[in-house]
């Protein structure tokens, strides 16, 4: 296991093709679906190939989108991190929870860090952040994460506000 870095309440960890089931099953959660415009993925064989074909690349560069793990009980409870879309030629900040784990201030922790591991570890000179308009939670996170506001869009078809974080 690749342990990336712990918080004072987490472990975020790289993802294998192990944990197909895990990415699976928190992506075809329709309340963790409900402001992606994403399809549930309806197989582990489909989440596989996400992970083989997405996300385990990004590890080449030190990026990636990492499994968050509760310390105390090592629950699975989503993930975050820092993924190069260079379609828009940014590093994006992301996080997904599962349902059980919203409310307890571990998306803000996992984020807080994961911004803290770029700006520093990876000496990144901008980490980008969006939202869709209508979700306020993780809208909230981004605000009290620090990062500044620059724009509405629309981004993979979604309407999101973009913010972002500077390197000082």
């Amino acid at each position: 296991m690749t342990i990336i870095f712990h918080t004072p309440r987490l472990y975020l960890r790289r993802f294998t093709l192990a944990d197909a089931p895990l990415v699976q099953q928190l992506n075809s959660d329709p309340a963790v679906l409900r402001y992606l415009h994403e399809p549930p993925l309806e197989t582990v064989e489909h989440a596989e190939e996400i992970l083989r074909t997405i996300i385990l690349p990004q590890y080449e560069n030190k990026l990636g989108r990492w499994a968050i793990h509760i310390s105390n009980t090592h629950e699975f409870i989503g993930w975050c991190g820092l993924k190069y879309r260079p379609e828009l030629d940014e590093i994006d900040l992301g996080y997904r929870l599962k349902p059980s784990a919203w409310g307890n201030g571990y998306a803000f922790e996992a984020a807080q860090h994961t911004i803290q591991y770029g700006l520093k570890e990876l000496q990144l000179t901008c980490i980008t952040g969006r939202a869709h308009v209508e979700n306020t939670a993780s809208l909230n996170i981004l605000e009290k994460l620090g990062m500044q506001f620059i724009k509405e869009e629309i981004v993979d078809n979604c309407p999101v506000k973009t913010y972002i974080i500077r390197n000082k």
